[in-house]
C-alpha cells in the first residue's frame, strides 16, 4: 500500500509539472505572437513612413552619399526671387538645393533624375498662422451613436491623444503644399513636442516654428482652492515678463500675445492689454533674440501693438489710417487670416457653435477684407497665414484667394507665402525661395501660379520637404 501511495504521488508531481510547464510555454507562446504582431504593427507603421521619407535615414546619417543627389526637372519654376525659369533643372543635395540651373550638362552622372516637366514648380509655402496640436477627426459617434462636437473633443483629449492626432492635420498641411509652419499657440507644450517630433523624423510634418503659450489676460473667476494660474495668463508688467521668460525657458522658437478678445465664434475685438503691457513683452522677447506676433481682432490693440514694435499683428480689422500708415514705415507684416471665418460659418454646427453666430462672422469677414485692402494700397507687407484648426488643415492656402479680392497681383499673393513669410520668420537665408544653400522645400502645380493663384490652392500634384518626397500625385519616376 506504502508503494502504491508512493507511486501516486510521484505520478501526480509529474503530472503537475508537466501542466506547469505546459502553461509556461503557452504564455511564452502568447507572449511571442504579441510581439510578433506589436513588430508587424511597427514595419508596417515604417512602411508607410517610408513611402514619404525612403531616403530619410541616407540623409539624417551624416555620411556624403552620392546616391542622394537629385535631379528635379520642371517645365516652369518661379524662384522667390523674382526669376521664371524655363526647363528649369533643381539639383538637390541632401536637404539642401545645390545648384538651379537649365544646363542638362550641369546634372551630376551619379544623380537620380526625377522628371516633372510637366509641371510648374514654387518654393514649399509657409503658413505663418497655425494651431497643428488642434486637431480632430470630424464629429465621430460615441458608443451610444451621440455625435461630439469637434469644441469638445479638443477640451477632452489628453495631450498625448491630441500630438498622435495631429499627425492627420500634419499629413494634409504637406499635401496642400505646405512645407513650414509658424504654430501660434498649443496647450502643455504639445507644439513643442510635436515640432521636436517632426525634426526628429519621428513623425512625418511641415517644418515647425513653435510659441507654447500665448499671453493672455484672467478671464475666469476666482475659485477657492485653485490659485494656480492656467499657463500663459499675465496680468501687469512684472506677470508679462515673467511669462515672456517662462515661454523662452520652455524652448519657444517666438512669442504669441493675445491684444484683444475675439477668436472662434466670438468676433468681439476689445483690447485687453494696455500699451505698457505689450511694450513690455515685445521688448523682452526681442532681448531674448524673439520675434512676436499679437492677435487683435479690433483696431485698438492693433494700435498699441504696432507702436510697441510687434513683429506681426493678426487678424485685425477695422484699422485707421494712422495704424496703417505705421505699419507700413515700421515693417510690420500684417497676417489677416480671413478664409479661417468662413471655415467657422461652414461647419459651425460640427465645432459646437451656438446658433446665431454666422451673421457676426460674416461681417467680420467683410471688414476683415477691406482692412486688406486699405493696407495693400498703403504698401503694407503681408504674409499668410490660415488659422487651421479642427479639421482646416488641407485648406490653409484658401487664404491666398482672399488676398487676389483683396488687391494683390498673383506674384505678390505667392510672395506672402514664400519669401515674406521667410523674412518673418527670420529664415529668409533658408526658406521661401528655390536657390543654392536653400532648404529642397518645393511644391509642382498644374497651371500657372503666376497668372492664376487658384492652381496653388486646388492643383498642387507632387511635394518635397528638406529633399525628400512627402506627396506624390504625378506618375513620375521616384
Amino acid at each position: 500500500m506504502r508503494t502504491n501511495r508512493a507511486w501516486f504521488v510521484v505520478c501526480g508531481l509529474v503530472c503537475g509539472l508537466i501542466c506547469v510547464l505546459m502553461a509556461i510555454s503557452a504564455i511564452a507562446g502568447t507572449a511571442f505572437a504579441q510581439d510578433a504582431s506589436v513588430r508587424d504593427m511597427a514595419l508596417r507603421d515604417k512602411s508607410a513612413q517610408d513611402t514619404f521619407s525612403a531616403d530619410k535615414n541616407a540623409e539624417t546619417s551624416g555620411e556624403r552619399n552620392e546616391q542622394k543627389v537629385k535631379a528635379l526637372k520642371f517645365g516652369k519654376l518661379w524662384d522667390g526671387k523674382g526669376k521664371v525659369w524655363t526647363n528649369a533643372i533643381v539639383i538637390v543635395d541632401g536637404e539642401r538645393v545645390k545648384e538651379v540651373t537649365t544646363d542638362v550638362k550641369r546634372i551630376p552622372a551619379q544623380a537620380e533624375v526625377v522628371d516633372l516637366s510637366k509641371y510648374f514648380a514654387l518654393p514649399g509655402l509657409i503658413d505663418v498662422h497655425t494651431h497643428m496640436t488642434m486637431y480632430t477627426d470630424e464629429t465621430p459617434p460615441t458608443a451610444t451613436g451621440q455625435i461630439v462636437p469637434m469644441l469638445k473633443q479638443i477640451a477632452n483629449n489628453p495631450p498625448a491623444v491630441e500630438v498622435f492626432l495631429a499627425r492627420k492635420g500634419a499629413m494634409r498641411t504637406l499635401e496642400a503644399g505646405v512645407t513650414t509652419v509658424r504654430d501660434l499657440g498649443s496647450d502643455q507644450y504639445m507644439d513643442i513636442a510635436m515640432r521636436d517630433l517632426i525634426n526628429r523624423g519621428e513623425m512625418i510634418g511641415p517644418r515647425m516654428f513653435v510659441v507654447g503659450y500665448g499671453l493672455t489676460v484672467t478671464s475666469t473667476p476666482y475659485k477657492p482652492g485653485l490659485n494656480l494660474p492656467a499657463g500663459g495668463i499675465a496680468d501687469g508688467v512684472p506677470e508679462v515678463l515673467r511669462v515672456v521668460r517662462q515661454q523662452v525657458a520652455a524652448g519657444v522658437d517666438l512669442i504669441k500675445m493675445f491684444a484683444s478678445t475675439g477668436t472662434d465664434d466670438d468676433t468681439s475685438g476689445y483690447q485687453t492689454y494696455g500699451y505698457e503691457e505689450i511694450k513690455a513683452a515685445v521688448d523682452a522677447a526681442h532681448q531674448f533674440g524673439k520675434k512676436i506676433a499679437i492677435h487683435s481682432y479690433g483696431p485698438d490693440g492693433a494700435r498699441d501693438a504696432v507702436r510697441a514694435g510687434t513683429d506681426s499683428l493678426e487678424h485685425a480689422t477695422d484699422m485707421d489710417d494712422a495704424t496703417i500708415a505705421e505699419m507700413a514705415k515700421r515693417g510690420t507684416f500684417y497676417v489677416p487670416t480671413i478664409d479661417h471665418n468662413r471655415y467657422y460659418i461652414e461647419n459651425g454646427s460640427k465645432i459646437g457653435y451656438a446658433p446665431g453666430f454666422e451673421p457676426r462672422s460674416q461681417a467680420f469677414i467683410a471688414r476683415n477684407l477691406e482692412t486688406a485692402r486699405k493696407a495693400h494700397r498703403a504698401g503694407v507687407k503681408f504674409a499668410m497665414g490660415s488659422d487651421a484648426i479642427y479639421t482646416m488643415y488641407g485648406q490653409n492656402t484658401r487664404e491666398l484667394g482672399w488676398f487676389v479680392k483683396a488687391g494683390l497681383t498673383p506674384e505678390e499673393v505667392l510672395k506672402t507665402a514664400t519669401r515674406n513669410a521667410a523674412d518673418l520668420l527670420g529664415k529668409a537665408n533658408e526658406l521661401g525661395a528655390v536657390a543654392p544653400g536653400y532648404f529642397a522645400d518645393l511644391v509642382a502645380v498644374e497651371g500657372d501660379p503666376t497668372a492664376d493663384i487658384g492652381v496653388v490652392i486646388d492643383k498642387v500634384k507632387w511635394v518635397m520637404k528638406g529633399g525628400v518626397v512627402v506627396a506624390n500625385r504625378t506618375r513620375a519616376v521616384q
